[in-house]
């Protein structure tokens, strides 16, 4: 077979040499396996790709039709065959080129004319492991529609149920809602733009943007009448009492409080710094309102 010694032996080389640096790697599905096949091959067509130089411009177009097709180049992808980054398994890419070497070795000999779309040819077409985009499953139905807002689970793959998995802040079966905590701050008749509700905003979500929009008011706010949900100062002893150990002092946040430890020349304190001590510790006096040590 035409370039087939040379091939497989070049292909055996390097499935060789990488093999023990990705033997431990997690084998990707068919079609992932395939696509990444395909991609490297196609960097090695563009890297091996030639343009003209000057001189005698029929001449080198015909010496560049005989290197399209030629064993030379055939081999210069090779050699550097699934070698790009993300190619985590590298061995399994080899061993995949090395079992349809002789589909791939059609395809780059007669059939780049008709077919250039190597991925369509052979993940989908001859391996049958893939699907034409926005298809999925085992005959290649066709994928829901999601709207803009979501992905077809399976889209591409002989894998999926063809179903949507919405966009974070999209919901229903084509994903024309907005999520639980999520409002509609845009819609017509082609688009839906979904919004985070306010951080304030409890179960219920909201009815549009900002506090005052809340349904219900998360742990650590509170609701107004006129401002919406405000934070709660759990720093304040009518709060929360003794929300700090005795060796800390209370910093509000929103919604919530954070526990900070005094500086040590404070027998108790109201805030960060010697000079927020209660009383010195021992070993500390006050001088200028500061805790200095003796």
């Amino acid at each position: 077979m035409l370039f087939k010694s040379n091939s497989l032996s070049i292909i055996a080389f390097v499935a060789l040499a990488v093999a023990s640096t990705s033997a431990d790697k997690a084998t990707p599905p068919p079609c992932r396996a395939c696509s990444l096949l395909v991609t490297s091959f196609k960097v090695g067509l563009e890297r091996t790709k030639r343009g003209h130089g000057g001189g005698d411009t029929a001449w080198e177009e015909e010496k560049l039709r005989s290197y399209k097709n030629s064993e030379v180049r055939l081999v210069e992808i090779q050699e550097r065959l699934c070698s790009e980054a993300e190619v985590a398994n590298k061995d399994h890419c080899h061993n995949l080129a090395n079992e349809h070497e002789a589909l791939i070795e059609d395809w780059f000999t007669h059939k780049q004319a008709e077919s250039p779309d190597l991925q369509s040819w052979l993940c989908v077409e001859q391996l049958s492991v893939c699907c034409p985009s926005n298809t999925y499953g085992p005959s290649c139905l066709p994928c829901s529609d999601c709207s803009g807002n979501g992905k077809c689970k399976g889209a591409g793959t002989r894998k999926g149920n063809g179903k949507c998995l919405c966009d974070v802040g999209y919901a229903g079966s084509n994903c024309k809602e907005c999520a639980r905590q999520y409002y509609e701050s845009f819609r017509d008749e082609n688009k839906l733009l979904c919004t985070q509700c306010h951080t304030a905003c409890g179960d219920g979500g909201c009815t549009g943007s900002g506090p005052k929009s809340c349904r219900k008011c998360k742990d650590g706010w509170s609701m107004d009448s006129e401002a919406g949900c405000v934070d709660v100062n759990e720093c304040l002893e009518q709060q929360r009492p003794n929300a700090c150990r005795a060796q800390q002092f209370c910093v509000n946040n929103e919604g919530s409080f954070t526990c900070l430890e005094c500086d040590r020349s404070c027998n108790g304190c109201d805030g960060d710094g010697p000079d927020m001590c209660k009383e010195c510790a021992d070993g500390f006096v006050l001088k200028d309102g500061k805790c200095h040590g003796k």
